[in-house]
């Protein structure tokens, strides 16, 4: 039996000025079994406590934490996110939020299956609001399903074995994903120019840049019961903006669109 070569790995954690969580989501890759070869915050304007708390734990980690951020004008995930990438020194982009806590083979469920010509979309399990508070109140890095309830808990059941069955459902729904646990191959994003950074405010920044992964030939792989992660519960954000993020969206598609009209190449060096 061949054994799989695992691929070098950047970690990508967006965050808005919530420490607590933060806290939370770095303690629980402390514990992952493998580690990525660098973690990214992508920081999208946080005060000062989000820059002490990684000075505080950066020497805890036995890779790079690496702190990006830009000023507080807005919600602007997607350059956020295109920033990160850019300084990003890895093959495969594993990308999350920092309102998740990771089971601890997370990175290493990420690494196994990923596969050339693929981006990959994992699940969560949405913690209730009480267990929720008694994580962040204790600052802790490792979530159950057994003892709390949670929303879904079939999303927190670790089944390699069923992962494969999955991997195909509902390939081609956009819809079907979510932005806090996926991974891609970088040059996959550089081919796309990255997240589109016209869409700002709340929504579909995920759905487009999978739409124009798609019209390259990039295949969207579903992660169940693999990669799991824990969603820390919060009130849902204002979502404004996103009829006009819809539209972009929708022009994407109907376009057959493939690289951002404002993505990535603003951010690398010497462009």
């Amino acid at each position: 039996m061949i054994k799989k070569s695992y691929p070098t790995s950047s970690l990508i954690i967006s965050t808005y000025n919530w420490p607590e969580a933060l806290e939370c989501c770095l303690k629980s890759i402390l514990r992952q079994s493998r580690m990525p070869n660098e973690v990214i915050v992508a920081d999208d304007g946080s005060t000062r406590e989000t820059h002490d708390l990684i000075e505080r734990f950066r020497p805890l980690f036995p890779v790079p934490l690496i702190h990006v951020w830009q000023p507080d004008e807005g919600f602007q995930l997607a350059r956020i996110r295109n920033k990160a990438i850019a300084k990003a020194n890895y093959a495969y982009i594993i990308q999350i939020d920092s309102d998740l806590i990771l089971h601890k083979r997370f990175v290493e469920d990420h690494l196994r299956l990923s596969r050339p010509g693929c981006f990959a979309t994992g699940s969560r399990v949405i913690l209730s609001e009480a267990y929720s508070k008694r994580l962040l109140d204790r600052r802790q890095g490792k979530a159950s399903i057994f003892r709390w309830s949670s929303l879904n808990k079939n999303n927190g059941l670790r089944i390699p074995i069923l992962t494969k069955l999955y991997k195909r459902h509902r390939a081609a729904d956009i819809f079907y994903l979510r932005g806090c646990n996926m991974a891609f191959w970088r040059k996959d994003l550089m081919a796309v120019n990255g997240y589109n950074e016209e869409i700002q405010g709340w929504g579909r920044e995920d759905n487009e840049i999978a739409a124009r992964l798609i019209n390259l030939g990039i295949s969207k792989m579903v992660v169940k019961h693999s990669a799991i992660v824990f969603h820390i519960y919060h009130k849902e954000k204002e979502r404004n903006s996103v009829l006009t993020n819809n539209e972009l969206l929708q022009k994407s598609i109907s376009e057959k669109l493939i690289t951002a009209p404002v993505g990535i190449q603003n951010h690398l060096q010497g462009s």
